[in-house]
């Protein structure tokens, strides 16, 4: 029997939660460019412009930064498998969901894992990576900057230096950090950064920025077996992405024009700029969210401003009241993973979401709802 499917039409919401953010007008609008070949010289063009931006963005005058084509999970891979061999040893600090798939993944490379955890909720303690060093002779030491099962911002600088003080590999994932808090790839020696698009870049989801420094580019030239992955293959992406523009795969080149005008309209804003608007309007969140009797999981020293952890109270049901707001208030906030399950909500004010527009309209709908 033949079914006739209509035209696609989708609420436009207001995007709270985790990820994605609303995406800017001028980004959608990149996206319909005509279609090139993925060797076409336009396009080759459009990728190095693409390059030169997220240098700028990563803070970093490393050569080898790309969008791998993927979402920021891809991103997580590719850092790994890249740089890690079987028998590696590799120190994870665990403070929610993306620190255990990091785990996941070091298991299914053949790496030695050891782990470093905390309480979720609080940050790495850099005392804690230091003992685990002494007796854990790491190769690399993998952190998540923002973790956004939580909304904790860890002090990647303080733990940087001890890393390399040991002499290992430091390696960061960003997904949900990059544009929207400080990032200095360079001046903090980070070895391996990713991120994704879709968080405070504000561009759809399906590419993932990564970014190698020179001593993580010679642990992966001087590997003794390949890549545990063929897609997620540095050494054969950077021969697309390099110069001599080998054909590797068929990049998704829409996604690539999209990155392009969201880069553009990060550096439009500047960095810091950039920063301090997400600082000032979590700031104001949380300010609202306290006036309502309403109190945050994560102490303010450490809390990200990009994604608000927000303890629910004990009479209040998290499923309805997320409900209601995606039904009455067109609203999408993130409820919580693991062991936060039921027990918080996750408000985002990523990129073209963070606006003090976005900040008085969830706090009235929050005041109507509780």
């Amino acid at each position: 029997m033949d079914t006739a499917y209509k035209d696609l039409s989708l609420p436009q919401r207001v995007l709270l939660g985790p990820g994605p953010s609303n995406v800017p007008e001028r980004v959608m609008k990149a996206m319909a460019s005509p279609v090139v070949g993925h060797l076409d010289p336009a396009f080759l063009a459009v990728m190095e412009e693409v390059q030169e931006m997220l240098q700028s963005v990563f803070m970093t005058k490393n050569r080898f930064t790309i969008p791998i084509s993927g979402t920021g999970s891809a991103g997580m891979e590719a850092a790994l498998v890249n740089v890690i061999e079987e028998g590696d040893h590799v120190l994870v600090c665990v403070s929610g969901v993306f620190g255990e798939r990091m785990c996941d993944i070091v298991g299914r490379c053949g790496g030695i894992l050891k782990r470093v955890d905390t309480k979720w909720g609080t940050p790495i303690d850099p005392d804690d990576v230091t003992e685990a060093l002494k007796e854990f002779p790491a190769k690399i030491v993998a952190i998540v900057h923002a973790e956004t099962s939580t909304g904790v911002l860890q002090p990647l600088e303080e733990i940087s230096k001890i890393v390399h003080e040991k002499d290992a590999l430091f390696l960061v994932d960003a997904v949900t950090s990059l544009g929207g808090a400080p990032l200095k790839i360079d001046d903090w020696n980070v070895d391996v950064c990713y991120s994704g698009t879709q968080k405070c870049l504000s561009c759809p989801p399906g590419l993932a920025p990564i970014t190698f420094s020179p001593l993580a580019v010679e642990t992966l030239r001087n590997r003794s077996q390949k890549v545990q992955s063929w897609y997620l293959d540095m050494t054969m992406l950077e021969k697309y992405w390099g110069p001599d523009r080998v054909y590797h795969h068929t990049a998704p080149i829409s996604m690539v024009y999209a990155i392009r005008e969201s880069l553009r309209i990060v550096l439009e804003e500047g960095l810091t700029n950039r920063w301090e608007r997400h600082s000032a309007y979590h700031r104001d969140l949380v300010s609202a969210l306290e006036k309502l009797g309403l109190t945050m999981l994560v102490e303010e020293s450490y809390r990200t401003p990009m994604l608000n952890s927000v303890v629910i109270p004990p009479d209040v049901d998290d499923v309805s009241v997320r409900k209601r707001l995606l039904e009455e208030y067109n609203t999408e906030i993130g409820s919580g993973l693991g062991p936060l399950k039921g027990k918080i909500w996750r408000i985002g004010l990523m990129g073209h979401s963070c606006t003090q527009e976005n900040v008085e309209h969830i706090v009235n709908a929050l005041k109507a709802l509780l």
